[in-house]
């Protein structure tokens, strides 16, 4: 690499342990070699997600936005970006001593607003947002296990069962969830009956004022948080919800590399 560093640039590390999953290149038609590097591509999908710039603002020292563009689609669609993220979600995993497979998980969501670009959105009356909401459930880490993407209309109990219908095969342990007093009522015997989990509520006491802490529940809105700091996520700027739960998936790929090649480093010290 030739230019100059990005801080959203992977290192050496960072490469090694993700590379080996990224397609390989593909050639021409007449056998001739793409010159593009797939390290640069992952660079630069990572500055978009953490500038927050459109496609075609693309520095001009990383690989045409066309291409990057066209490889983030490409390996949307074969389901890349979660085969790394699960990968990578279990070797953290096991570096804190934990099971691969988590038995308990947090869920919540976060409304956001949309733009011009279009797409599903709607009205939460709650927040007072039209937009989409991020529905995530993650472990007691607040590593992601599952993101689906909606339009903001629909209730957090709806939403919910959107999230927790995908889980029941990837997660086969996961037998408890915490979540909000906004998934009370019917969901819990909806997830018990049709997930095989048990949801406890983590209530806000009535005699607490101010900000407060609660016991399970800042997990998941610390992951939130982490998200925050992609800007490209500071609203949804995708048409397709599909192409924002990938964006999630990607940013969280960003996260766990940092952290797992940050824990390298102090091994080999």
């Amino acid at each position: 690499m030739s230019r100059k560093p990005y801080p959203t640039d992977i290192s050496d590390t960072e490469w090694d342990l993700i590379k080996s999953m990224i397609p390989a290149e593909r050639k021409h038609k007449r056998g001739k070699k793409r010159e593009i590097e797939m390290r640069e591509v992952v660079n630069a999908i990572f500055y978009i997600l953490r500038a927050g710039c459109s496609w075609r603002m693309m520095p001009h020292d990383l690989p045409a936005w066309q291409t990057v563009y066209s490889y983030f689609q490409r390996w949307q669609r074969k389901g890349i970006w979660q085969k790394i993220h699960s990968v990578l979600r279990a070797q953290l995993r096991q570096l804190e001593g934990r099971d691969v497979e988590p038995s308990a998980g947090i869920i919540d969501s976060q409304t956001v607003k949309t733009t011009e670009k279009g797409g599903v959105k709607g009205y939460d009356a709650g927040k007072k947002i039209n937009g989409r909401k991020r529905h995530i459930l993650v472990d007691t880490m607040g590593l992601i296990l599952m993101v689906v993407v909606h339009t903001a209309s629909i209730q957090d109990r709806d939403g919910a069962k959107l999230v927790l219908d995908k889980i029941q095969y990837s997660f086969p342990k996961l037998h408890l969830i915490w979540a909000d007093a906004g998934y009370a009522g019917k969901l819990v015997d909806w997830v018990r009956y049709f997930i095989g989990c048990a949801i406890e509520i983590v209530k806000r006491s009535d005699d607490t004022s101010g900000f407060k802490v609660l016991p399970r529940r800042w997990v998941v809105e610390r992951t939130l948080a982490w998200l925050g700091r992609y800007r490209r996520l500071s609203k949804d700027y995708e048409y397709h919800p599909q192409t924002s739960e990938t964006m999630i998936y990607a940013a969280m790929t960003h996260l766990m590399l940092r952290r797992l090649a940050r824990n390298h480093s102090r091994s080999t010290a």
